[in-house]
């Protein structure tokens, strides 16, 4: 198996509606987001596990969404966690995308969530 990755990038505000009183991300203020989209598989007779330009096709129809927002705004992203950011947007690519594995979600330089689903 081989896995490939793509990085991806949006600005978005949001707050943390869920946070105890005076928490700073109860406050409304904005990230500048990196996403690192994982695809695992076979390498087709095409030499790819999935073509670049596809994986970047999948995430511009989500970049839309996401890009200068208020996440909250974003519906399934009223929490706007990370750990909640990474598995929607999973949610979202993995129909275009079916060889999906992770998607990690950075805040900050260095913060970070990742959702991989569990397989059975």
């Amino acid at each position: 198996m081989t896995s490939i990755t793509v990085e991806q990038r949006f600005e978005a505000a949001h707050r943390l509606p869920h946070v105890p009183e005076g928490h700073k991300c109860g406050r409304m203020h904005g990230h500048s987001y990196r996403v690192v989209v994982t695809l695992t598989g076979d390498v087709g007779v095409n030499g790819f596990v999935r073509d670049f330009a596809v994986v970047k096709a999948a995430w511009g129809d989500l970049h839309g969404q996401l890009d200068h927002q208020t996440l909250n705004d974003v519906v399934g992203l009223e929490n706007p966690t990370a750990e909640v950011l990474a598995e929607w947007i999973f949610g979202q690519l993995v129909l275009a995308l079916p060889e999906l594995t992770s998607v990690a979600v950075w805040e900050t330089e260095k913060c970070s969530a990742t959702y991989r689903p569990l397989v059975s």
